[in-house]
């Protein structure tokens, strides 16, 4: 899996025995055996989990300070497998004791990284025992355990290809914490020890806090947190494992449990490093931020992750929240963009008319409800919008009904055409057998459709509504100057997969029936242009899916390649594992090969689209997010899918 960018790392709530070293060394060992055996690169434990959090006054007993240093000793004696380990444990210096992390790999001592901040209000009252971080200076080195290491906040850990940062509890709560300047200094993984007790609402605040520094830093977030076994004289320790990646948690355990815990989770670099390349911002921040350089400490071992199993979730479909509140809410705030940027571009055109071509299909129906909740919110009389129907060759009764009735149901005016006599005629002009029923029969009656739009926009003083959505760009799945033209797109940016969602959430927020079983049945058609006729029971014999392959892999594909810029062996490992079941390999890799030529080959039509509200992280506008010429190659694309 190293190969894929990851490295796997692992948090751990150990058992402990409040000043009892030489139990806590061996529940120590116990969670580093388990990580190593799940192949972790890295273990992250508690603060002072050597000694335990809570010993209080007893940290100024010189016995319990030099059983931590044996204890220490002995674990470092032990660590001889590829899993660094960082831990807490109170460490000696210059007549002054520090609540540090010590990283240990394959027994040797890499480092110590003493707290910056101590907590010294309420509860907390770490400055009785603790000196800060700020009384060592960059270049420090101490004596722990016999050996000689590096000691001080100016420190980095570089475990494989990652680099990693270590900030203990507090820091984290401040207004600047150390991890941001050593994500500065480029750290992609932040360990922070912690023994934070558990209050009311207190959780929910935290995991937002490490949510969102890891999304500030574009970086991986390992936490752990003291439980079961600390003193409880006044205060309670839940046991808390989260593992945070730019913005998302990927692992945490369960608390209040007795037992340890430990949580394992295989991080992505190659996506943090993109999310930094691609974010000006970040780095124009590492270029402003003041700091004295950081000493980068080998740890001397390489990524180590088994199989190709990988230990982290995988969307299948990383544009539809896969809870019913959450996806309810994104499809709210996507409907009201949409509706917002129509808006806007109605009122600045001071029009008054929409022309949308209603086909009884998705697009088009997202599209005209759109096109009538602006009308609306505007004021403006919904028989301005205009709803075309325009049978032709394969329109079915189906589609067709279901056109005719939403159009009515949302008071837009209905004007219906057969395109079948003027498409005829275009056959006859240019010499074209009817019976031959190629792309130029099918795109034929797209571009026909789409002049009756212009040119009934003309006659109304309005403007053509375009219904294509973003997965059709992606794929080109469009006629040149036919569907793929308008004079604004408002589908642009939304995916096929969440095209539905967004019908249905409309569906569920009308009451009107004959328009809730309309809009129903438009997201349970199977999706087609209906350019070839319908079989002999009048169904749909030309099925979208059929050729150009599955939107749900299309879209992941899309999303992986364009928001992550993912190699295309690496999309395939994705998606193998996130559609295992559903779609077998050799399935995968001819749609994701189909998928990499279509996008190159077809962004001339996206060099010319319309403007379109951007809705969510993906655009494939010339004006905003994709600018790519028309004529690149897709060689190394096409080569690395063939290569799979």
């Amino acid at each position: 899996m190293k190969d894929y960018g990851y490295i796997r790392v692992a948090s751990a709530v150990p058992s402990v025995n409040v000043a009892d070293t030489g139990y806590n060394a061996s529940a120590i060992l116990r969670a580093l055996e388990e990580a190593c055996e799940q192949g972790a690169g890295l273990l992250v434990l508690p603060e002072l989990c050597l000694t335990g959090y809570t010993c209080a006054d007893l940290f100024m007993q010189e016995t319990l300070l030099d059983a931590a240093e044996e204890a220490l000793r002995d674990i470092a004696s032990c660590c001889d497998c590829d899993t660094a380990l960082i831990l807490g444990m109170p460490v000696r210096h210059a007549g002054a004791l520090y609540n540090c992390a010590v990283a240990i790999s394959r027994g040797r001592i890499l480092g110590v990284v003493p707290k910056t901040f101590l907590p010294n209000y309420g509860e907390f009252y770490e400055k009785r025992w603790f000196a800060p971080a700020s009384s060592v200076p960059p270049g420090t080195y101490t004596v722990l355990a016999g050996q000689s290491v590096p000691f001080g906040t100016d420190l980095l850990f570089k475990i494989g290809n990652a680099t990693v940062g270590i900030e203990i509890c507090e820091d984290l709560w401040t207004p600047l914490p150390p991890s941001t300047m050593a994500a500065m200094g480029g750290a992609q993984i932040i360990a922070n020890l912690s023994a934070s007790n558990e209050l009311t609402g207190k959780h929910d605040y935290l995991s937002e806090l490490i949510r969102n520094q890891s999304g500030r830093l574009h970086s991986a977030y390992i936490y752990a947190s003291a439980g079961f076994g600390e003193s409880t004289t006044d205060v309670v320790y839940g046991g808390k494992t989260i593992i945070a990646e730019n913005g998302t948690i990927l692992r945490q355990s369960a608390r209040f449990m007795t037992e340890p815990q430990i949580e394992v989770a295989d991080i992505d670099l190659q996506l943090l490093e993109h999310d930094r390349r691609r974010n000006g911002s970040f780095t124009d921040s590492a270029r402003l931020a003041h700091h004295s350089p950081f000493r980068i400490i080998e740890c001397g071992i390489a990524d180590n992750i088994p199989g190709q199993k990988l230990m982290r979730p995988v969307d299948p479909d990383p544009f539809v929240p896969a809870s019913a509140a959450n996806r309810n809410e994104r499809c709210d705030e996507i409907i009201n963009i949409q509706t917002a940027g129509l808006m806007r571009r109605l009122h600045a055109t001071n029009c008054k008319s929409l022309v949308v071509g209603v086909s009884g299909g998705l697009d088009s129906t997202l599209a005209l409800l759109i096109a009538v909740k602006a009308f609306r919110q505007l004021n403006i009389d919904t028989q301005g919008v205009l709803g075309v129907t325009m049978p032709g060759f394969g329109t079915t009764d189906r589609t067709y009904n279901n056109a005719i009735t939403l159009i009515k149901q949302l008071g837009a005016s209905l004007k219906e055409i057969n395109i079948a006599k003027a498409v005829r005629q275009h056959f006859e002009d240019i010499g074209h057998d009817e019976n031959v029923r190629d792309i130029t029969y099918e795109n034929s009656q797209a571009r026909e459709r789409t002049q009756i739009l212009m040119d009934l926009a003309n006659k109304t003083g309005g403007m053509v509504l375009g219904t294509g959505d973003l997965s059709e760009l992606a794929l080109g799945w469009c006629t040149y100057n036919g569907d793929q033209m308008s004079m604004y797109g408002v589908n642009a940016s939304v995916p096929k997969t969440l095209v539905k969602h967004l019908v249905q959430w409309f569906a569920d927020n009308t009451e009107d029936p004959a328009l809730h079983d309309a809009l129903c049945d438009v997201i349970d058609t199977p999706i087609s242009p209906e350019l070839i006729p319908a079989s002999s029971q009048g169904e749909i014999r030309q099925k979208t899916e059929d050729l150009v392959g599955p939107y749900r892999l299309h879209d992941f594909f899309i999303y992986n390649m364009i928001r992550h810029g993912f190699h295309p062996r690496k999309i395939y490992m994705l998606a193998c594992n996130a559609f295992a079941g559903v779609y077998d390999n050799d399935t995968i890799k001819h749609w994701l090969k189909t998928f990499c030529r279509r996008l190159f080959n077809q962004q001339f039509k996206r060099s010319c689209m319309p403007d379109g509200p951007k809705v969510g992280s993906i655009s494939l506008s010339p004006r905003g997010d994709w600018r790519m010429p028309s004529d690149a190659s897709s060689t190394l694309w096409i080569k690395e899918c063939e290569d799979l």
